[in-house]
């Protein structure tokens, strides 16, 4: 056995082995990880979609009635609602708000979107 042989393995060569194995197990755990959060983002993205299919509606129903496309006090709530729901769940307040902020921007923009191109209530379009 050379030196470097020698060093990687040490002196009887089951260290490699051993080595060989713990890195198989750690590949399996990591692929095994990694399946799990793949299917989690899918759900993620998924649950996103049914919830912008659900504040489409919200926007269409505001634009039919000439209702604002933010809503700053039901944003307040949604926003203490979540906060203590992501610390409950052990997950960062600070970053569930950034999160529900930045998905609620997006809603807005779409309502804003949706009012810009609604008939007015007399059922004409704008001009």
């Amino acid at each position: 056995m050379t030196r470097s042989e020698t060093e990687r393995t040490g002196q009887s060569g089951q260290a490699a082995q051993g080595d060989d194995q713990t890195h198989e197990a750690v590949r399996a755990e990591l692929t095994a990880l990694r399946d799990s959060i793949d299917n989690i983002d899918a759900a993620v993205v998924h649950m996103l979609a049914e919830r912008f299919k659900c504040t489409q509606r919200v926007g269409r129903l505001k634009a039919d009635h000439a209702l604002p496309p933010a809503d700053p006090a039901r944003e307040a709530r949604q926003i203490a609602r979540l906060r203590e729901l992501a610390q409950d769940a052990k997950l960062d307040p600070a970053f569930a708000e950034k999160l529900l902020n930045f998905i609620i921007a997006e809603v807005i923009r779409h309502h804003e979107q949706i009012a810009g191109e609604a008939p007015t209530r007399g059922g004409t379009p704008p001009d």
